[in-house]
């Protein structure tokens, strides 16, 4: 399924300052009976969002109306536990674009980037800057570069680069799946057999 194109985004941030976040809290187990990506957004950390009686819970993070934005920025070691691709769905769906963490979970990261969302590793130091600039202003913007593979803080100007394997990012930058992305090699392919 062809994604939306990521060049560039500029955006405030959810900050989620908890370590070793797994993808059972990200989508509890008990709604992964879909099989289509769409609607996971409203379970995103369901048992952290509301309590026994569906009642908001007025703490955390996601029903603060203080904060905002389309970059969800989690404590080191996120995406832990179980495999489960709904996790990135649910990140996804609810409005999400990038992720930011000193540390993701391998299978997490990759179930990220193959469902258009950009996962960026940052060093603890530079995870604390963004955590410290959104605390003393929830509106501060981050600009995510990904040609340049670029996270800044823009309150202070401070940057940091973040890897990003090079065919994952050329499927992002180009809205690409897998499907896509041989679709756009065919020319070549072509050629190719022709010499053959």
């Amino acid at each position: 399924m062809a994604t939306e194109k990521f060049i560039t985004i500029e955006s405030s941030a959810i900050p989620l300052p908890i370590e070793n976040v797994d993808t059972d809290q990200i989508i509890p187990a008990r709604f992964l009976k879909a099989t289509t990506r769409n609607g996971f957004g409203e379970n995103l950390f369901r048992d952290w969002r509301y309590d026994k009686t569906n009642k908001k819970i007025d703490s955390f993070i996601l029903n603060n109306s203080k904060y905002s934005g389309k970059i969800l920025v989690g404590g080191k070691n996120f995406g832990s536990g179980s495999s489960r691709e709904h996790a990135a769905w649910a990140i996804a769906d609810y409005g999400f674009k990038v992720v930011v963490s000193s540390f993701f979970a391998d299978i997490f990261k990759n179930n990220t980037l193959n469902n258009g969302l950009l996962p960026v590793q940052v060093t603890d130091n530079f995870l604390k800057k963004i955590f410290d600039a959104i605390e003393k202003d929830a509106q501060t913007k981050l600009h995510v570069d990904l040609v340049n593979q670029t996270i800044t803080i823009k309150a202070t100007g401070e940057s940091e680069k973040f890897d990003i394997n090079p065919y994952k990012k050329t499927c992002l930058i180009n809205g690409y799946d897998d499907i896509d992305y041989l679709i756009s090699l065919k020319d070549k392919i072509e050629a190719f057999e022709k010499k053959s």
